[in-house]
């Protein structure tokens, strides 16, 4: 039998030296037209690293799954209204390539059609209702676009974690880039993925707007895979986090962040808050935050 352990290690190394290289690609564009604006840093974009105890700032998920319908515009304009500064959402391509806010590979789960998002152009998404599976009373409400979503983010000052789902190639990323360009919204959009090769083609394409890299699984050199992505930090699961707590260390030890997925639970928070990670990603955010003050409050 082949050495499968082996063939691993081997396509690793030759997935890494591509990341690289289009990193190194990247910053040599930048660096000969000398015109291009600074990228934000960690701090501006995500704030102080935490130490144990200190609140993490809030992502609210999919626009705030718990008080409407996930990634449309009701639930993204009430989080913003309810002074949520982060709002996650997921970014995914129809067949005709245009970004719309939607997690799954299909469109059955949250809306009342059927098929892979890639298969259905952006007019037959849009044809959809997104709401009634959710409640009667969102009845309608549409997929909403990409340019939708950060119209509202401008218009409300927030700052936007947009996951980027399924296959994205540079001129797909070219694209969305340039919508957030175009709204003057580098500073506030962090562009988050667990593809690194994603990350890096993003990285082509702007090395303004910050890259977060997932993870649901942490590498043994974590501080190197976030090199690699040219990433500002990690957005990690919480079971990944609780098992190998000293990443929080490592990572801040080089100002990276550390964001953690999805929790819902009051025991949850407490055990990631103690560890000091730096966001936490939920779908009752109004919750979390009377937690936070009464958690902090509590010292």
């Amino acid at each position: 039998m082949p050495d499968l352990a082996a063939s691993d290690r081997a396509r690793d190394r030759t997935h890494a030296l591509f990341v690289v290289c289009v990193l190194a690609a990247a910053s040599l564009v930048i660096a000969v037209l000398g015109a291009a604006p600074a990228r934000v840093s960690a701090r501006e974009l995500l704030g102080e690293t935490r130490t144990p105890g200190d609140a993490a700032f809030i992502a609210s998920h999919r626009g705030g799954a718990a008080t409407a319908p996930e990634n449309t515009l009701p639930a993204i304009t009430a989080a913003l209204a309810g002074g949520f500064e982060y709002v996650e959402v997921d970014v995914a391509l129809t067949a005709d390539r245009q970004p719309v806010l939607l997690h799954d590979p299909t469109v059955d789960r949250t809306t009342d059609g059927h098929g892979r998002v890639s298969a259905l152009s952006l007019a037959e998404v849009r044809g959809l209702d997104a709401g009634s599976w959710f409640d009667p009373a969102y009845a309608g409400t549409l997929v909403p676009t990409l340019d939708e979503f950060l119209d509202a983010l401008a218009g409300a000052g927030g700052r936007g974690i947009l996951e980027l789902k399924g296959e994205w190639d540079a001129a797909a990323l070219h694209d969305a880039i340039g919508r957030v360009v175009a709204r003057q919204l580098e500073s506030r959009v962090i562009l988050a993925s667990f593809d690194a090769r994603t990350l890096a083609l993003a990285a082509g394409a702007s090395e303004v707007i910050s890259r977060l890299l997932i993870l649901k699984h942490v590498p043994d050199d974590v501080v190197q895979a976030v090199f690699e992505a040219g990433a500002r930090g990690v957005v990690v699961s919480r079971k990944a986090v609780l098992a190998r707590p000293e990443i929080v260390d490592e990572l801040h030890a080089v100002d990276a962040r550390v964001v953690v997925y999805t929790l819902n639970r009051d025991e949850h928070w407490d055990a990631v808050t103690a560890l000091g990670v730096d966001g936490i990603v939920t779908d009752d955010p109004h919750t979390l935050s009377d937690w936070q003050s009464a958690y902090v409050g509590a010292d």
